[in-house]
Parts: C-alpha cells; sequence; structure tokens
C-alpha cells in the first residue's frame, strides 16, 4: 500500500477474516451483531455511529468544506461491520518470510507480470524517463499491490475509513483520509462512485491511501485526473512519484545477499545501523555471488537478518528504504526487488537455506514468550504477541545469557528454550 504501514518489519501475517454479508441496518444493529460476533470482547467505540458521522459532517463543514461534498460522503452512511471485524481480528499466525517471497515471485505471478508490461511498454518507459524510478520495480509494485490492476478492492472506502473512525482505535488516522477524500472530491480527482477499494482505505492499482494519493498522486497522461483506478500511467506514475519522493536513486541495487564471516558478532549488530559497505567488508561479510564492485563499498547500507543467524542476511540500501516507504515490511520490499530481478533478467535468484524447520512463532506463541521472557526478568515492553524493537532485544538479552546466538529472531527453536528456562526456574 503506497503508505508507511505498522506491519513487523520482518514478517507479513496471515489474515484469517470470516466473510460476512453487510446487509445490516442502523448503527444499533451493526453494533448489537458485532457484539455477539466478538463473543463479548469489549469494541472501541464510546458514542453511537450517527453521532459521530453528524459530528464529523459539522467538522467538516466549519473547515470550509462545501455541503454538497460532505452530505455527497457522509449523509444516510452506515458502518460495515465487516471492517470493524477486519480491525479488531488479530492475526495468528505468523507468515515465514521464504513462504511470502515465493508467493510473491511465483511463475504466475512473474508470467501476468511481462505480459502486463508488455501490454504497456511505452507508458512504463515514458513513467521511469519522467520519474527516474526503475520500471521493473514499479511493474513489481504493481503486481503485489493489485495483481497487475486485477484485484483493487471492492469497499466503500468512505464507508470504511467512518467506520474506523467510529470505532476508534485508529480515529486520527481515519479521519485523516476522510478529510483528503473531501479534497480528492472538490479537486475533480474523483467522484464519490470511485472511491472504491480495500478495507483500510487502499485505493486504485497502487493501493494508495487518500492522504497519500494527495501528496504523492499524478496526473500522468494530462487529462486533468489523477486516475490511479483506470489509468496505468497515473497509477505507475504516483507510485514512481512516491519512490522519488522518498529517495530513489536511479539504475542502482535494492540489496545485495550477503555471507557472515565465521563467528560474526551478533551481540554488536544493531539492525538499524548504517555503515559503508567497504566496512562491512571490513568485518568479513562479503557478497553470496561474485566479490564487492569500487561502487558497492561507498554505499551506506544496514544489516538485515530476517529469520535468524541460520538464515540468509542481506546488506540493503537506499532503494530498500524507499520501498519501506511504501510498505514497511522487509518481506514486502525483498518481494518488489526480487520480482523485479526476475522481470530484468528472467531469473529472481532468490536467496536459500531459510530454516524451514525454525519458522516464526505465532501470536498466542509471542504473547506466552513474552510473559516467559517477563518472568525470567528480560522485560519484553508489553504483553502484546506483536514481536517488535522491545521484544527483540529482550530476546537478544536472553540469549547472551543463555549462549545462543542474539540475533533476536522469534522461532520455534527460541520459543522452546524460553519455555523450558521458565519451566526450570
Amino acid at each position: 500500500m503506497g503508505q508507511i504501514r505498522g506491519e513487523d518489519p520482518y514478517m507479513l501475517t496471515i489474515h484469517r477474516f470470516s466473510r460476512r454479508a453487510a446487509s445490516l441496518t442502523g448503527a444499533w444493529l451493526a453494533g448489537l451483531v458485532l457484539a455477539a460476533s466478538h463473543a463479548g470482547a469489549a469494541l472501541a467505540q464510546d458514542i453511537p455511529f450517527t453521532a459521530w458521522r453528524d459530528g464529523f459532517a459539522s467538522d467538516l463543514r466549519s473547515e470550509g468544506v462545501r455541503a454538497d461534498i460532505v452530505a455527497s460522503m457522509l449523509d444516510g452512511l452506515e458502518p460495515d461491520p465487516r471492517v470493524i471485524e477486519r480491525d479488531q481480528t488479530q492475526p495468528e499466525f505468523v507468515r515465514p518470510i521464504w513462504q511470502y517471497l515465493e508467493g510473491a515471485v511465483s511463475e504466475t505471478r512473474v508470467a501476468n507480470g511481462r505480459r502486463a508490461s508488455a501490454r504497456i511498454a511505452d507508458t512504463l518507459q515514458a513513467v521511469e524517463e519522467r520519474f527516474e524510478v526503475d520500471q521493473h520495480i514499479l511493474t513489481g509494485i504493481w503486481g503485489l499491490e493489485s495483481a497487475y490492476g486485477e484485484i483493487q478492492g471492492n469497499f466503500d472506502i468512505v464507508r470504511s475509513l467512518a467506520t474506523l473512525a467510529w470505532e476508534g482505535r485508529r480515529r486520527g488516522f481515519a479521519e485523516a483520509q476522510l478529510r483528503a477524500i473531501a479534497q480528492m472530491l472538490d479537486r475533480g480527482y474523483a467522484t464519490r462512485a470511485e472511491l472504491i477499494g480495500s478495507w483500510a482505505g487502499g485505493m486504485g492499482q497502487t493501493q494508495f491511501i487518500p492522504a497519500t494519493y494527495m501528496e504523492r498522486a499524478v496526473d500522468f497522461n494530462g487529462d486533468g485526473r489523477r486516475d490511479i483506478w483506470r489509468n496505468e500511467g497515473d497509477a505507475l506514475g504516483s507510485a514512481a512519484n512516491l519512490l522519488a519522493r522518498a529517495g530513489w536513486e536511479y539504475r542502482q541495487p535494492v540489496f545485495t545477499e550477503v555471507r557472515l564471516p565465521e563467528g560474526f558478532n551478533f551481540a554488536g549488530w544493531n539492525e538499524s545501523q548504517r555503515r559503508q559497505v567497504s566496512q562491512w567488508a571490513g568485518l568479513g561479510i562479503e557478497p553470496v555471488a561474485g566479490n564487492w564492485e569500487a561502487d558497492d563499498l561507498n554505499r551506506s547500507a544496514r544489516l538485515v537478518i530476517p529469520a535468524g543467524a541460520n538464515a540468509p542476511a542481506f546488506l540493503v540500501y537506499r532503494n530498500f528504504e524507499a520501498l519501506l516507504r511504501y510498505n514497511n515490511s522487509t518481506a514486502y520490499a525483498l518481494g518488489v526487488a526480487y520480482l523485479a530481478r526476475a522481470f530484468e533478467h528472467g531469473d529472481a535468484g532468490m536467496a536459500t537455506g531459510w530454516p524451514v524447520d525454525n519458522p516464526p512463532i505465532s501470536r498466542s506463541q509471542s504473547r506466552e514468550l513474552q510473559e516467559a521472557l517477563a518472568r525470567l526478568g528480560y522485560d519484553p515492553g508489553g504483553l502484546d504477541g506483536v514481536v517488535g524493537p522491545n521484544t527483540r532485544r529482550a530476546i537478544r538479552a536472553f540469549q547472551s545469557a543463555n549462549g545462543f546466538e542474539p540475533d533476536g529472531y522469534a522461532g520455534l527453536a527460541l520459543y522452546n528454550a524460553v519455555m523450558a528456562a521458565d519451566a526450570a526456574r
């Protein structure tokens, strides 16, 4: 999605949502059904939907939004219970990065991408020349975001965002997106009926949220509209503009898969630390294929180790960081780059040696892990089942104290070791 997303930067998660008909009428009935479906779980909304809706409509009018635009957005609008269900349903199972990458660079996706890019070859070339963003990268984003325009979502995003705002957990975010939609309508960038996309507000072939649309979408074909739904030039030009503004370096690499030296000092490694490649090379880090080129040695890079010490490692460059501005997920950025490599070279050269016998743990296991770490004296920073920087710091402290490589990876082997230590205390 064309925004910074709050994903764990190492993993993408499998969202298991039930699909229910949204043929409910009235905020009271919607709230009643939702309360039942969540078996007593507390809902975030603290006022009736109509009260939020009317209050927000009044706010928009007081901010100078035309009355007809406010009416087109909000008159008669009701919440969508599917949106609250999806927002409140916490994913239980973490999809291993190697499985995500296999799907991202599947034979079908590569073949479909080649056909799609051939169909609009002139447009892609023109977009690349104007924004100096590599067209294979843009095609990769296009493929992962909407299957080359085929799957854009079928939710009324005004209704979705209004539901999220009423729910309350992400009210500020959702209301900011609705204000951006009011600007879109005021400037004629879209009609109310065209505002269709994902349940979380992503729109069009590049899945921009409305605020990102207003900041980064472009009218590439010059017809006066930024049509990211039907016009490939506008959609891909908008993605290119986002990456260009995020610091994309034209015709430069995204990452290099590397080999760590024997005895690498994991305790001294910080995943956010940037060094010159020459400095990493001085620590004994080498490319898996070939040797370092002179241009490589002058690059600034971070060392990313997504699945622990016994898994592939990568030095990632400025273009990787630009991709994270599109979607804040290491798996996504690698997926786009590998897909682009497959388009350009016919072979993605995918990393191998993933620890398939040591998969990432589930959300409930992560919560158990955090609880056990806390009991053992390693503060995970919370007991929410989300393995973020604080939990990884606690993991590394446990690993260092117990003779393991302190790589911070929350895999099954680490989980079993922590559980055993907790049981033995």
